[in-house]
């Protein structure tokens, strides 16, 4: 009598858990390997940045407040050498700046605590889900001297990379192929994170202003005059990319 084959393994989500806390820890561990993830828990930052850099993941849960360092390091120090990876923060500090510097360090959503494994696991699939739908192919978009290539998934001024994070990208993308309209928040929101985002809609504030900030240095840096075009800011409604804010050619 053959056996059944043994489950694959290998196709399962890689998730990192920074986590000191062991009932929280013994929880998100417990509770992903019940829903077919492949979890990894570490307890400070140095491991987990240790083990970040050995394996590849999919995922990292990170807790901000680390016997050793403070978690948004290890997100500042991980998120340029790994962009692809889905960083989710876990925190106690409910204030407004905290949750605004989690995100601005690099992370992809926040958690406050305590949290709900039925919260955490939907916002995994939601994000997950965003990543794995691929666009259909466009032309690359020009405006001015920035071209924003959607199916490369590059943002180039002068020909040289605009280095953009993730939803960076994804934001610059929805405005440029709607350049001149306007789009509101929920569209965006719905458009570059989720239908279901359970979040708040901060997290498109501040990956606008890493946006703007982004193309402003990238434009600086190039030695050269360089024509970019205009995000305006609508009150009350949303954003829109402004095809005429540069000189015409």
């Amino acid at each position: 009598m053959r056996m059944p084959a043994a489950p694959d393994r290998s196709s399962r989500l890689r998730v990192l858990i920074v986590e000191d806390d062991d009932t929280i820890g013994r929880h998100l561990k417990s509770g992903l390997l019940g829903h077919d993830y492949a979890p990894t828990w570490c307890r400070t930052g140095a491991s987990a940045l240790a083990e970040a850099t050995r394996a590849p993941y999919d995922v990292l849960l990170l807790d901000l407040g680390l016997p050793d360092m403070d978690g948004l390091d290890v997100a500042r120090y991980l998120r340029p050498r790994l962009p692809d990876l889905l960083i989710v923060v876990l925190t106690a500090r409910t204030e407004d700046i905290d949750i605004i510097a989690g995100l601005d360090a690099g992370a992809d959503d926040y958690l406050v605590k305590p949290f709900s494994m039925t919260v955490l696991l939907a916002r995994l699939r939601a994000h997950l889900r965003r990543r794995a739908v691929a666009p259909p192919a466009r032309e690359p978009v020009r405006l001015g001297d920035l071209v924003v290539d959607i199916s490369a998934r590059r943002c180039t001024l002068h020909g040289a990379e605009v280095p953009l994070r993730a939803k960076e990208f994804d934001l610059l993308a929805v405005l440029a192929v709607r350049a001149g309209e306007a789009v509101s928040r929920e569209a965006l929101m719905t458009e570059v994170w989720d239908e279901n985002w359970f979040g708040s809609t901060k997290t498109l504030d501040v990956t606008m202003a890493g946006l703007r900030r982004r193309l402003t240095e990238a434009a600086k840096a190039g030695g050269r005059p360089a024509r970019l075009p205009e995000i305006t800011t609508l009150r009350g409604h949303g954003y829109r990319l402004d095809r005429q804010a540069y000189p015409p050619e």
